[in-house]
């Protein structure tokens, strides 16, 4: 398998899904790759927990699904380690929907054979990425006091992954009483 390119390649936000064709048939994206973040919540999903601990990013840009995979399991093995799995809820809040795309262009002997050079430039999908505006949250860790913590540990190892500078909030969840 291809190395996959520099991030700093896809970094800025761009328009999704841009061509502009006379013919129908060529407007349009034919392939969606699969995303490769194994899961978006992770943790005990049903528990109501005392403190919200937020990322957010400081800019915007385009993070790219294997960084969010990468996040995941580094704040995920983090907490599991710490506390328990029961003792968390941990939520990716972005959804990588836009599909990046890369003209190949051969190099080489013979390689003006292969190649098409900017005459169909559009390119093939190689890949999924998140669009993140400024002061968005990208991933959240709900705990109790005990541990807020090591979920704040747990959010700047992930946010290290990020090709982004971060800021970890921690907000105060209100406890409704029935009565």
């Amino acid at each position: 398998m291809a190395r996959i390119r520099k991030f700093s390649a896809y970094r800025k936000i761009e328009r999704p899904y841009t061509r502009v064709s006379k013919y129908k048939n060529k407007s349009f994206i034919r392939m969606n790759p699969n995303p490769r973040v194994v899961s978006f919540e992770n943790g005990n999903l049903k528990r109501k927990f005392d403190f919200t601990l937020e990322l957010k990013s400081k800019s915007d840009l385009q993070i790219r699904d294997h960084a969010l995979e990468s996040a995941r399991q580094t704040s995920n093995r983090t907490m599991e380690k710490g506390v328990g799995t029961n003792s968390y809820h941990l939520k990716i809040k972005p959804y990588p929907y836009h599909i990046l795309r890369e003209n190949p262009i051969a190099a080489g002997a013979g390689a003006d054979r292969f190649s098409t050079g900017m005459k169909k430039s559009f390119g093939k999908p190689i890949g999924l990425a998140a669009q993140i505006k400024k002061g968005q949250t990208v991933f959240q860790i709900s705990v109790n006091a005990a541990n807020t913590e090591l979920a704040k540990n747990a959010l700047l190892k992930a946010s290290k992954k990020l090709p982004c500078s971060c800021t970890v909030e921690l907000i105060e969840n209100k406890m409704t009483e029935n009565k």
